[in-house]
């Protein structure tokens, strides 16, 4: 049975969204006190990463493993579906920051001030993101969680974009006050970068896309002793967060003992290849000669 770690996971996610919300905080006065673009977009990105918390804390309350009657397979999805709406909110940030450049080149602006001290707020906020994405990192790895590992790359994308209008703001310090606009366009691009890597993880999940090959599965069955031939597996979740396997054996057995036992160890030697896993195996005769089996 796949463990309940919902409670860690939401630990995790209260903890990074009080930490964005200072960043969002921080970055959004230094913009408007500044009249930075780039520093605003950053802003803005930086709200999805607090949004994408709470839309994560939803999604954790509803994402229990274990069956119930009107969810016979878990409620796991739930997790990629909150992972989906974190990179609809990175699409809608790329957006907005694209408008922003738009409007700045056509309609112009005043003047990018920056002080010495609000380039250091800006490492310590740099500082607090790169804390954060690798603490959701490493914890989302640890408990196989789609909504920690999907919540850290939208942060680590949130790093970058911090680190090019720390860049850029250094230079409109020195009076290059095109570099404001000009590196506000590759935050844009790492944002949709972000997006479609966190669509990337989480669609198979949703889509039922194969996670074994039917040749794997195949093999690993037919080494088990009493074991004929196999055929109709299907394969689909994701590999360290779940998987569900179905597979017809045609077995060497007269009883129904015996039969149990082979299956039995099949099914043990593909948890312990795939773990964890949810089996599914139809029992055939060694008579049975189908059109899908050599």
């Amino acid at each position: 049975m796949t463990k309940d770690n919902r409670p860690e996971i939401q630990k995790v996610l209260i903890i990074t969204l009080l930490l964005n919300m200072l960043v969002v905080g921080l970055k959004g006065f230094l913009g408007y006190a500044t009249g930075s673009l780039s520093l605003l977009a950053d802003a803005l990105h930086s709200t999805t990463d607090a949004a994408s918390n709470i839309l994560g804390l939803v999604a954790n309350r509803y994402s229990a493993p274990e069956p119930d009657r009107e969810h016979p397979y878990g409620h796991q999805k739930f997790e990629s579906v909150g992972a989906l709406g974190i990179a609809v909110l990175l699409l809608i940030a790329c957006f907005e920051i694209l408008q922003g450049i738009v409007e700045r080149i056509t309609q112009g602006s005043e003047p990018v001030e920056i002080s010495p001290v609000e380039l250091w707020l800006l490492l310590v906020v740099l500082g607090i993101n790169i804390f954060v994405a690798f603490y959701e990192r490493r914890v989302g790895q640890r408990l196989g969680s789609a909504i920690l590992i999907a919540d850290a790359t939208h942060t680590m994308s949130d790093v970058w974009v911090t680190i090019s209008v720390i860049g850029g703001l250094i230079g409109v310090w020195r009076g290059y006050q095109w570099l404001d606009v000009v590196l506000a366009f590759p935050v844009a691009l790492l944002v949709l970068g972000s997006a479609w890597s966190v669509l990337k993880t989480n669609l198979p999940w949703l889509v039922d896309q194969m996670a074994i090959a039917p040749e794997t599965i195949e093999a690993i069955a037919t080494a088990v002793p009493g074991v004929i031939n196999c055929h109709d597996i299907a394969s689909r979740g994701i590999l360290g967060r779940q998987v569900f396997i179905e597979i017809h054996l045609i077995i060497d057995a007269v009883d129904v003992e015996t039969a149990h036992k082979i299956s039995e160890e099949v099914e043990r030697r593909l948890e312990r290849h795939f773990s964890p896993t949810r089996i599914l195996i139809h029992i055939e005769p060694p008579v049975y000669q189908p059109e899908q089996i050599s």
